[in-house]
């Protein structure tokens, strides 16, 4: 790797990562006053349950899976901020249960007030993580800007029969989760130089891991739904499955895999807006118990950057599932269930 570029990319920016996200309320009020897009019975996903990605019937067996994702730098490293943007694009394909093969490199970059090579390393990052995930880079845009922005847009494929959505969790099931969060909060310290560089190379290593391992082992169970964990939070993609499947969720905040000194950080002023703004934005549907503070709320809403798979298994089949994860090497954990009750809500508590 070059280790010549001195320049720490997260200075180049006031926002990184998922945290850059236009917030959830802003959104859906930009997006309410449109017209609906033109009726498809081909278009098998589309924007009414906020999903991953778009999913598209091309004939009996095969349907494709669109998505894209940009944003600022995350990490200081050129070579891994490409890593982590293409992990985290190709996630999308992974969480609707279908298979990346394509994609497209989208940039923005000062090219003539930043070294070339900076650039050079992220899109050599991004090649390496798409080969290992087996995805063919077919071509890209790119445009000169004041900001470093970087991301992908993603197509795999999947059986029109074999889509997995967030909307189709069903009361009973179990919650497992396959990445700890709190990256928002370490990343924003990184931003400060508050973290050691083992810390760095921790959560560099969870935002450059494929939820590759995640999908195929989750393809062999009774998975209801799932969704990826990313900048709107563990408890903002939460609440788009309960909403979209009509059911409530129970999530055991003991049992949410959290990364070391996230709490620490958070209470020294680490919190970045966006998961403030998750917490604003879903605290109507989410009850907490007065036992947990305000740090701990904000750490479940903390806007995640390539984060972890939500996944919705039939009770009879998650802790086989969750071992099974645990044995390919994926931090995975039974996080809560669903419920009949309490739809379209989340009831955060304690499981012991």
């Amino acid at each position: 790797m070059n280790q010549n570029h001195s320049i720490k990319l997260t200075t180049l920016s006031s926002k990184g990562g998922c945290g850059c996200k236009i917030g959830p309320a802003d959104l859906a009020q930009v997006l309410r006053t449109l017209p609906p897009a033109a009726s498809d019975p081909n278009l098998l996903v589309g924007l009414d349950t906020s999903d991953d990605a778009g999913v598209y019937r091309l004939n009996d067996t095969t349907a494709i899976v669109q998505t894209v994702d940009f944003f600022t730098p995350i990490v200081d490293n050129p070579y891994d901020f490409g890593q982590v943007a293409a992990a985290n694009a190709i996630s999308d394909v992974y969480a609707m249960g279908g298979t990346p093969i394509t994609a497209l490199n989208i940039v923005a970059f000062p090219i003539s007030t930043l070294d070339k090579g900076i650039l050079t390393e992220i899109l050599r990052g991004a090649g390496d993580k798409l080969r290992e995930a087996g995805v063919t880079l077919v071509g890209g845009h790119s445009i000169d800007d004041k900001e470093p922005k970087f991301g992908l847009a993603v197509t795999g494929t999947v059986h029109p029969d074999k889509v997995r959505t967030n909307a189709g969790a069903k009361p009973g099931d179990r919650l497992i989760l396959t990445k700890p969060i709190g990256v928002g909060i370490l990343t924003t310290s990184l931003k400060k130089d508050l973290l050691s560089e083992e810390e760095v190379a921790r959560v560099t290593k969870v935002m450059t891991t494929l939820n590759k391992t995640a999908a195929e082992v989750m393809a062999n169970y009774e998975v209801h739904a799932a969704t990826d964990v990313t900048g709107f939070g563990l408890l903002g993609h939460a609440s788009e499955m309960a909403k979209g499947s009509d059911v409530g969720l129970r999530v055991y905040y003991d049992q949410v895999p959290v990364l070391p000194r996230v709490k620490e950080l958070a209470e020294s002023g680490s919190v970045p807006g966006g998961t403030k703004n998750n917490f604003e934005h879903v605290k109507d549907i989410v009850t907490y118990p007065d036992s947990l503070d305000q740090i701990d709320r904000w750490i479940l809403c903390d806007a995640v950057t390539s984060g972890g798979l939500l996944i919705s298994v039939a009770n009879d089949e998650a802790e086989q599932l969750a071992t099974e994860l645990q044995e390919r090497g994926v931090e995975a954990r039974i996080i809560g269930e669903v419920t009949e009750e309490n739809k379209g809500r989340i009831a955060v508590q304690s499981l012991n």
